[in-house]
């Protein structure tokens, strides 16, 4: 009784994980394919942006302490979530008042061209119409002369202006994306487990058949044996009742013989 449990729960478990590795290949790939069609690299879901951060200016380092913070460090390759700053005026005000010291922004700044930046904030000062933000890479290590800048976020046309903060990130979703954007990636990491999938439900549509004609098989087998025991059954009686009108048959002559004499 404990097998058939055993092999039930197996089942569960498998099936929750082809499920849920199916929902995440389908997830990336709308990734990769929303972000294959923007020319700025980014996606938008539901008022958030989905980036893919290349360099490694928010990585780690002994001389910048981060522990307080809720962003601790952002390796290359992770995939960022950014909320967006907000389009109507009055929640952009809000918006920018509820940032502080640590917070982790996305931001374009121009220094031979415009570039897409993701530093974390080091200083707010607030000013006439807005604030300035001065912004820093976490590794002082990097091989960059461009890890400090300042946003004045009251110059509306400036080319230096902010996309949004960083809420969250996902170094494993940013591998899974960049594994995609490979042909080769593509074909391990969905034909090649689709095939998979499919060779295993079509192991278990065979199981299935197979288990189906072994119950058919089991059940002739006992109507057959049920059948055999019920004539054996009907013989015996009959063997029985034989004896027995044998036996009347010989008491009945014996009977007779004695009266004769």
């Amino acid at each position: 009784m404990k097998k058939p449990r055993v092999n039930k729960v197996t089942v569960i478990v498998i099936d929750i994980f082809l499920y849920t590795f199916i929902a995440i290949c389908i997830f990336t790939l709308i990734i990769v394919v929303v972000e294959k069609r923007n020319s700025d690299g980014a996606v938008d879901i539901f008022g958030y942006e989905l980036r893919i951060v290349l360099s490694s200016s928010m990585e780690k380092h002994e001389n910048t302490d981060t522990s307080k913070f809720k962003i601790k460090e952002i390796k290359a390759g992770s995939c960022i979530f950014i909320q967006k700053v907000p389009q109507d005026e009055g929640q952009k005000e809000k918006w920018f008042d509820n940032l502080q010291i640590g917070d982790v922004l996305t931001f374009k700044y121009v220094y031979t061209r415009q570039e897409t930046i993701t530093h974390r904030i080091v200083a707010i000062e607030e000013k006439e119409g807005g604030f300035l933000i001065t912004l820093e890479g976490d590794n002082k290590s990097y091989d960059s002369n461009t890890l400090t800048q300042v946003i004045d976020t009251s110059l509306l046309e400036s080319p230096n202006y902010i996309i949004g903060k960083v809420v969250g990130q996902s170094y494993l979703l940013g591998l899974i994306i960049n594994v995609f954007k490979s042909p080769l990636g593509l074909i391990l990491t969905v034909v090649v487990p689709c095939i998979i999938i499919i060779v295993i439900q079509v192991l278990r549509i065979v199981n299935f058949f197979n288990q189906e004609k072994k119950e058919r098989l089991q059940l002739a087998y006992q109507k057959q044996r049920e059948e055999y025991e019920k004539q054996a059954r009907e013989i015996e009686n009959l063997r029985k009742l034989l004896e027995q009108r044998q036996k009347n048959e010989e008491t009945t002559e014996s009977n007779n013989i004695e009266s004769d004499t």
